[in-house]
């Protein structure tokens, strides 16, 4: 029998639209599927909380659809390069076929790999998967890569379409190797068991994808234009975390959306054609971070190093507990808490009340989120954050400052969002529950409401926490 082929699942767990895994079926060889639980990589950021819980289940879920083929997923934990090795020399595979992809750490970590398999006279090939486009096939007139969103955007409109996606290849033959058993990661804890809401909110996995795409095109997209940005209404995708672990490809909901868009009437268009946009603020960030691989701990725009951050642990504590007074900002952290998962507009919020409201750095808010959001793409969440900050590509202007309760007003307009994660506020009427220091004594207690004991009061106030912020960045930008 033939070598074997070794495919490498990072985070591509799928099985269909995955060009790695078809190109190893078509050789005709026997396939070791692999995936490698790698904590030891220099530079690498370590998984957080919420993903790893989302990362048992969605192995599991690729572990049965191998099954149901005839397959095993192997499990090995370690240095990705030491694995591959160790695992060249057990099976004689003859190559090790695997997605590209593009955090800081990755390029030495697969140069790494195509030593050791040349030193055993095995292939080593990397495959698209991960982006409709590649970071260097999208790049400015000068040769240079985007760093405003709208003209990258536009390129890419330009380009030749994302390619058709590939169906499930046929696989006949595996091999195997030993592995590691998943229970043994201990990725979800159990003791305490903090995940209730997680999985009361979730079904990781490739066949949840599709159904959530589909859930999304069927009942979402016609209002998605208009109804993305309110935090009461379920009009977005939550397609995110299943993105960021690979189990459906941008390549896949892109070619579900157009499909509609070009089939159905104009709400279903303008919803498809807001969806796409937002697909490539996707894009963007992760051509962002392989063409500035420091952008998940530096600023992008230099000026912004010498930023007069605030060293507030007490108030960091209070953002992140959804104690900060400010209804809006509290539910979606407590949202975030509970479920894994925050509304964009949710984020933007929660992200300019921390470095603006209370100036503590941007840094700060990205490692909470990287280690409590189910979908915490480093490239996604590094982008998003600059941007808020003011101090990466195509960034909010330094003067722009949300205020909490008008934004609470504008996309919660019942109350409904803060009633249901902010429950000790939820007999307050609407007008009130978005800043209720300003209702009467007579409506607060009617509603059960105790500024200071059953809900706290506001630790900063808006109008001087904005004026301290644009001291700030005015200081800054005028040095």
């Amino acid at each position: 029998m033939a070598a074997p082929i070794i495919v490498w699942f990072r985070n591509e767990l799928r099985l269909a639209d995955h060009p790695a895994l078809s190109a190893a079926a078509e050789t005709g060889a026997a396939i070791l599927p692999l995936y490698i639980l790698d904590d030891a990589t220099p530079g690498r950021f370590r998984v957080g909380g919420a993903s790893r819980w989302w990362l048992h289940d969605s192995l599991a879920a690729l572990g049965k659809d191998l099954a149901k083929r005839g397959g095993r997923l192997c499990l090995r934990q370690g240095n990705a390069p030491d694995v591959l090795t160790t695992l060249l020399a057990e099976t004689g595979a003859s190559g090790i076929y695997a997605t590209c992809m593009y955090e800081p750490w990755e390029p030495a970590l697969e140069k790494a790999v195509a030593k050791a398999c040349q030193a055993r006279g095995a292939d080593f090939r990397l495959f698209g998967g991960r982006l409709l486009y590649e970071p260097d096939a999208i790049l400015a007139g000068d040769g240079n890569p985007y760093r405003v969103f709208t003209p990258f955007w536009k390129a890419c409109l330009a380009a030749d379409p994302p390619r058709a996606p590939i169906a499930v290849p046929k696989l006949k033959i595996f091999a195997e190797a030993e592995s590691d058993r998943l229970d043994a990661w201990k990725l979800q804890h159990t003791r305490p068991d903090w995940a209730g809401g997680l999985r009361e909110t979730w079904c990781p996995g490739e066949a949840a994808a599709l159904a959530r795409l589909g859930a999304f095109i069927d009942n979402g997209l016609a209002n998605y234009a208009d109804g993305r940005n309110r935090l009461d209404l379920d009009e977005t995708s939550r397609l995110s975390p299943y993105l960021h672990f690979g189990e459906i490809s941008p390549t896949q909901v892109w070619s579900a959306i157009t499909h509609v868009a070009e089939s159905v009437g104009a709400s279903a268009e303008r919803g498809a054609e807001a969806y796409l946009r937002e697909l490539g603020w996707r894009e963007f960030s992760h051509h962002l971070l392989y063409h500035f691989p420091n952008m998940p701990s530096e600023p992008l725009r230099c000026e912004f190093a010498d930023f007069p951050w605030a060293d507030d642990p007490t108030a960091l504590a209070a953002w992140q507990k959804g104690n900060t007074g400010y209804p809006i900002v509290d539910a979606a952290m407590r949202e975030l808490w509970h479920t894994g998962f925050m509304h964009n507009r949710a984020r933007m919020i929660v992200a300019s009340f921390l470095v603006k409201h209370l100036l503590i750095p941007w840094q700060s808010g990205a490692n909470w989120f990287l280690d409590t959001l189910v979908d915490a793409d480093l490239a996604n969440n590094s982008a998003s954050w600059q941007w808020v900050a003011g101090s990466g590509a195509d960034a909010a202007p330094y003067f722009r400052i949300f205020n909490p309760v008008l934004q609470g007003a504008k996309f919660d307009p019942d109350g409904a969002y803060v009633q249901r994660f902010v429950p000790e506020l939820g007999a307050l009427p609407a007008p009130d529950i978005h800043a209720p220091w300003e209702a009467t004594e007579l409506v607060l207690a009617q509603a059960g409401v105790a500024l200071g004991r059953t809900y706290p009061k506001p630790i900063v106030d808006h109008a001087k926490a904005r004026a301290r912020a644009l001291a700030a960045f005015d200081a800054i930008r005028r040095s």
